[in-house]
């Protein structure tokens, strides 16, 4: 293993890059970003998501269904509130996914570009 590797950044596509680098700083509170002439936030440790603006980006469809767009990344983010985190995603514009797996332990939102990320509970 080569310790000298670790990561950089992510780079998450979408149809509109400032729109859901907006989303992502409100529901996570991190700083407002710009590497690279492509909109971002970046947290204080320096972990940076940057959101690239595709003409032709197509939404993932989840849970997945053959012939269509499958999902590129999936983020866990672990919450002391599950249901408050909820309601301060849907007041930014998510909304939850139609199908549930988590029971009490996760609740699965699609952000406003369609990619699905989780809202976990702590422990």
């Amino acid at each position: 293993m080569n310790q000298d590797i670790s990561i950089g950044d992510i780079i998450i596509d979408c149809g509109d890059g400032q729109a859901l680098r907006e989303f992502y700083a409100e529901l996570l509170g991190w700083e407002r970003c710009e590497m690279y002439e492509i909109p971002g936030v970046r947290r204080q440790d320096g972990l940076v998501f940057l959101f690239a603006q595709e003409e032709d980006y197509v939404p993932p469809i989840w849970p997945e269904q053959d012939g269509k767009q499958q999902k590129q990344m999936h983020f866990d983010f672990v919450v002391p509130d599950v249901a408050a985190a909820v309601r301060q995603a849907e007041a930014l514009g998510a909304v939850k996914a139609q199908q549930q797996f988590g029971g009490a332990y996760f609740t699965t939102m699609l952000d406003p570009a369609g990619h699905p990320f989780c809202l976990c509970a702590k422990g």
